[in-house]
């Protein structure tokens, strides 16, 4: 399980290994370009039932904490599918890894 630390939040943001390593990409390449958005994703098992939501801009410090010592292998399909959520008007949404992804 990894681990998204962001601002001076009181609770990190866990997220699986592999699906912060595809949020990563996403949100680095969109915070590169200055661009400001947010990011949702859906409480994970152990978590209270429901949603989180937080507002993702460059100024704001942020770290991925990983507990795979190597990088995941990533999935071009499921990075498109975030960047397309993380460009539309609703933000970045962490969504399910495609079935048949294409590497």
């Amino acid at each position: 399980m990894g681990t998204l630390y962001y601002g001076d939040a009181a609770t990190p943001i866990d997220i699986e290994d592999r699906a912060l390593a595809h949020l990563k990409v996403v949100i680095a390449t969109k915070l590169r370009r200055g661009e400001s958005f947010t990011l949702s994703w859906t409480h994970g098992p152990g978590q209270d039932v429901g949603r989180s939501t937080v507002w993702l801009h460059p100024s704001i410090p942020l770290r991925f904490v990983f507990d795979e010592p190597e990088p995941a292998l990533l999935s071009r399909a499921w990075v498109e599918d975030l960047a397309n959520s993380a460009n539309s008007s609703g933000g970045l949404l962490l969504v399910p890894e495609p079935e048949h992804p294409e590497s």
